[in-house]
């Protein structure tokens, strides 16, 4: 199971007590919410990616949406999202709890700047079911993710 892939490398860190598991699905930004207790917005969506042969994860706020303009200007190519079997094979993550956390070797991470407006955020913990709450410099520490500027729908002028 991919949460525990995501334990074991927390458990390196230190920190695998603070993956919150619960009785109910937090697969969509909807459910993490609720299951949460956050607003949908503070959810890091994790959204996975393929461009020629790489695999691209991309941690999102909840409220924001990948602008395509924006990501082939940074990617260099169309957004093409992985099909529920691709993401398993691919990211080593299932849909419903892909995280940018102990990924498969050559997975390229990068977090969204909706991110940054929040103290605290909540990605997935490899399973349907779990979360963490992370700061964003503890996102990017324990991700390795890079920080870009890709998506849309969550910037006061845009609504």
């Amino acid at each position: 199971m991919s949460i525990e892939r995501v334990r074991a490398y927390f458990k390196t860190l230190g920190i695998e007590e603070r993956i919150r598991e619960f009785d109910v699905s937090s697969a969509t930004v909807e459910l993490a919410a609720k299951a949460v207790g956050v607003e949908g917005a503070r959810i890091a969506k994790t959204l996975s990616f393929k461009l020629g042969d790489r695999v691209l994860l991309i941690a999102c706020a909840g409220d924001a949406k990948v602008d395509n303009r924006r990501y082939k200007d940074r990617f260099g190519g169309k957004a093409s999202m992985l099909s529920h079997d691709e993401a398993a094979a691919l990211v080593g993550h299932a849909v419903g709890g892909v995280c940018p956390f102990a990924v498969n070797e050559g997975v390229e991470i990068y977090l969204d700047e909706s991110l940054r407006r929040f103290d605290t955020v909540f990605p997935a913990a490899g399973s349907s079911n779990s979360a963490i709450e992370l700061t964003c410099d503890e996102l990017e520490r324990y991700s390795g993710g890079t920080w870009v500027d890709v998506c849309k729908g969550w910037r006061p002028e845009e609504q």
